[in-house]
């Protein structure tokens, strides 16, 4: 069974302890800048994106959505703390699983992640062995 892999798309290029939290707890984690090509998710089970742009979100959900063999990978926005509830609603209901604020502590994120990934049998992914024993917060 692979280790859990998360890609962690970054295009405003803003810097983010997330990353580098999650590989530390045992998480195979890829940044970048750019859009993954569509076969790229394919080597994920996570996809973070951190999203600058809130009336676009719902779109961008669903073309990630939309991509070849993106199934029901799990999507996380990461999205600056005063958008509006009625906004992360509307990108949940557009196709992401959850929308965090990116100032959230990284433990958060990681619970989060861990929490959707168990739920979810058809991932199969190896959860880290630092986290194998943890409950979700």
């Amino acid at each position: 069974m692979k280790q859990c892999a998360v890609l962690f798309v970054n295009p405003e290029r803003k810097h983010s302890a997330h990353p580098a939290y999650l590989r530390e707890t045992g998480f195979i984690v890829h940044e970048t800048h750019e859009w993954p090509l569509d076969g790229a998710v394919r080597n994920y089970h996570v996809v973070v994106v951190r999203v600058s742009v809130m009336n676009g979100a719902p779109m961008l959900a669903a073309r990630l959505r939309a991509k070849p063999h993106f199934g029901r990978r799990l999507l996380i926005a990461l999205v600056d703390p005063d958008i509006p509830l009625h906004d992360r609603r509307s990108a949940e209901a557009s196709g992401f699983d959850d929308v965090l604020n990116d100032c959230c502590e990284s433990r958060q994120l990681a619970a989060r992640i861990l929490r959707r990934i168990r739920s979810r049998a058809e991932l199969r992914c190896a959860l880290p062995p630092s986290l194998v024993g943890r409950s979700a917060a």
